[in-house]
């Protein structure tokens, strides 16, 4: 059984595997932190920030310190769904931000039923439909809500 963590990950309890909700990639063990199979791309946040103030005339300029902080982006290694984001000091690691006990998990789902299109209804995930209609709304018009 496939249980949603996030937007954009769930872990098949069955396998043990954590997996991309938009494209079934499986990005790793779910017993170790999901980042390790995703793609990761470090930016300036110079990139991302521009400084509100002339930085040819003030020294602090309102826009983060590339010195200070960078921005670690995480990506699905097959269909580039971003799925995290991080804002870190440089050389730090990444972030543990998800460690779920699998054994409790199995056991808290095994008497329930997969959840549905409507019951996991929420705000279009990139590269779905391409029209104004809600994941919600979709699945109600399918009879699948």
């Amino acid at each position: 059984m496939k249980v949603p963590m996030t937007e954009y990950l769930e872990i098949d309890l069955d396998r043990e595997l954590w997996m991309c909700r938009v494209c079934n990639h499986e990005v790793g063990p779910a017993r170790q932190p999901y980042k390790e199979g995703l793609l990761v791309y470090v930016r300036d946040p110079r990139e991302i920030h521009a400084p509100i103030l002339d930085p040819k005339r003030y020294e602090f300029t309102f826009a983060p310190d590339a010195k200070w902080v960078q921005i670690l982006e995480f990506y699905c290694p097959s269909c580039a769904t971003m799925i995290e984001v991080e804002y870190l000091p440089p050389g730090h690691p990444p972030v543990v931000d998800m460690e779920f006990d699998i054994d409790a998990l199995k056991e808290q789902w095994k008497d329930r039923k997969p959840l549905n299109a409507a019951e996991l209804a929420g705000p279009d995930m990139a590269g779905r439909a391409h029209h104004h209609h809600s994941n919600k709304q979709k699945a109600q018009q399918q009879g699948r809500g």
